[in-house]
Order: C-alpha cells, then structure tokens, then sequence
C-alpha cells in the first residue's frame, strides 16, 4: 500500500508592487505549493520512519517543479517548506519534510547551497502557519529575509498532513536594512 494519498493540491501566488513605498518596476512574487495528504502514522507510534521520509521525496519533487513551472527556474532566489500535522499526528510526521521537501528544491534548482529555512506544527483543521524564506545562495543576506503565509480551510483534517514548498522571485519589495547583498556572496558556502 502506497503511504502517499493525496487528497488535494493549492498553489497560491502574492503579487506585491509595493509595500507602502513606491511601485516597484519588478513586483515581487511568492508562491506556496501545497498538497494535503492522508497521515499513514496517525493515532498510532511508528518507529521507522524513514520509508515515508524517502517516500515523500516524489510528492517534494511535483511541488518544488510546479513552483519552478509558475515562476520561472532563473527568477527564483528565496525558498523555505513547512508542513501542518493533523491533531491525531506527531510533529515527528511533519519533520519528514525536511529531508524530503528539502531535497526535493535543491534538486530541481539546481543544488543552490543555503539551508532551506523551515515551519511546522501540529494543528487543527484551517490552521495557517507562517512560513520564513531566505536567499537560495546564501542564508544571511538580509534583503531577502521575508514570509508567506500557509493553509487551507478544510486541511489538515485530524487524519491528515498538510506539506508545503515556498519560493519567490527575490527579496522585500522596499529592503534597506543592510547587511550581506546578493552582489556580495562570495564564499559559496549557503552562508555567507
């Protein structure tokens, strides 16, 4: 028996053009890729996880191409995951994502270096999460520090997860706060 059934998918897409300042000639985009799945795990202690880790990759791999698709591989420059247990889940059920959604971006955008920042809770039904993005290249460049919010009404239902991949087209609309900028990552390391 397959230990992914998919009940539904959502991709939502922000379109900001500015954000109090004046419009930007490039709006920034964020899209979250989300599809809510049956729990195999919940009510019930499972040891090994790690063939629904593995499992998972394949779902990871749809979302972060359906991102890739919708904004264009070239124009993407944050990303970030989450997952939302159902309330008969554990947190360890959502944690899975972050090998398996993790992999699953770096693969399709090309092995970019940055740690994937990362959301999840365990959470009633229409529970929405904010979700942190960063530069793929490298984590502290400050422009791109930002967040997306995450959900749907009727998910995660008890029984059920809720797995979403975040990316964007670049940094805050109006940043100028400093710190690290694109133009200067130098060391190739996902840090600096």
């Amino acid at each position: 028996m397959p230990l992914i059934e998919i009940r539904k998918r959502s991709l939502t897409i922000e379109t900001t053009y500015h954000d109090g300042g004046p419009v930007t000639d490039t709006p920034l985009k964020l899209a979250a890729a989300c599809a809510v799945i049956q729990n195999p795990y919940a009510g019930r202690y499972e040891p090994d996880l790690m063939p629904f880790m593995a499992e998972l990759r394949s779902l990871g791999t749809l979302l972060a191409q359906e991102l890739v698709d919708t904004l264009g591989q070239d124009k993407i420059e944050v990303y970030s995951k989450a997952a939302i247990v159902g309330v008969n889940g554990e947190m360890e059920h959502g944690a899975v994502w972050h090998e398996a959604g993790g992999w699953a971006m770096r693969k399709v955008l090309g092995e970019p270096k940055a740690i994937v920042p990362a959301s999840k809770a365990v959470a009633h039904t229409g529970y929405r999460l904010m979700v942190p993005v960063h530069y793929i290249h490298a984590s502290y460049v400050r422009s791109h520090f930002n967040s997306m919010e995450v959900g749907l009404q009727d998910a995660p239902r008890p029984n059920e997860i809720l797995f979403a991949l975040v990316m964007g087209t670049g940094g805050r609309v109006h940043s100028r706060l400093g710190g690290l900028t694109q133009d200067k990552v130098s060391v190739h390391d996902g840090q600096r």
